[in-house]
């Protein structure tokens, strides 16, 4: 009789550790956000990041950094900061860019938007709102992780995901750096040299041919300035 209630005790825990197991896992399933279908590619001259947004959990700050995508505003623009299994931050389109902004540009780069804080963790490949001590001030400074920062939690705006490229932040990784205060950021420029987008579920001939027209600029201006250099 002992030995009955032995048995029906374990097999008692062990039902109860499933039910726990799969209801943590259930949770951990459910918390993973929904991706639109807008896909933004950043072009630099060590690869292409291609990231997708989460309009779901970030309304406003997935409008604003789209706008500014498709006002070219991160064109020229570069990653003032990459830390090793930490961050790789793209700087501030109001002064981190090498053009000069027309007012369009310059009017939506200085908008603020309201800390849109969830609890979407801060892992690799998610993007994350730049901001001061002011939880309403981010602009157009953003990180993509490059390793996993607990500590960010609640603390930053995620509004979106590496999607491609991780092979290109590797190769950030790998940069020499020197560290400013608080920020370990590399001895040379990473330049964003252009920028595209485009939808997932509009894969057409149409966008096919979009898509290779603005690589093709983006080339194009890459080769200017290349013949600009060596042939004045």
């Amino acid at each position: 009789m002992r030995r009955s209630k032995t048995v029906f005790n374990s097999i008692s825990q062990s039902w109860i550790l499933a039910c726990f197991l799969f209801w943590a896992m259930d949770g951990a399933f459910a918390a993973e956000p929904q991706m639109g279908s807008t896909r933004v590619v950043f072009q630099t001259n060590y690869g292409d990041i291609e990231f997708g947004f989460y309009p779901n959990v970030a309304p406003k700050t997935v409008e604003h950094i789209f706008k500014l995508v498709r006002l070219g505003g991160y064109n020229t623009n570069h990653f003032f900061r990459v830390d090793k299994g930490f961050v790789a931050q793209v700087a501030d389109v109001a002064g981190g860019r090498n053009a000069p902004m027309n007012e369009v540009q310059r009017e939506e780069a200085e908008k603020t938007v309201v800390g849109e804080f969830s609890d979407v963790k801060h892992v690799r490949g998610i993007l994350s709102m730049g901001r001061h001590s002011d939880p309403d001030s981010a602009s157009s400074s953003f990180s993509m992780l490059l390793g996993d920062a607990p500590h960010l939690d609640g603390q930053y705006a995620v509004f979106g995901k590496v999607t491609k490229g991780d092979e290109t932040l590797k190769k950030l990784e790998q940069l020499p750096t020197h560290r400013e205060g608080m920020f370990v950021m590399p001895t040379e420029r990473v330049t964003i040299l252009s920028t595209y987008y485009y939808d997932t579920e509009g894969e057409t001939c149409e966008h096919d041919r979009s898509e290779l027209k603005r690589r093709l600029a983006a080339s194009a201006i890459e080769i200017e300035k290349q013949r600009m250099k060596c042939f004045p």
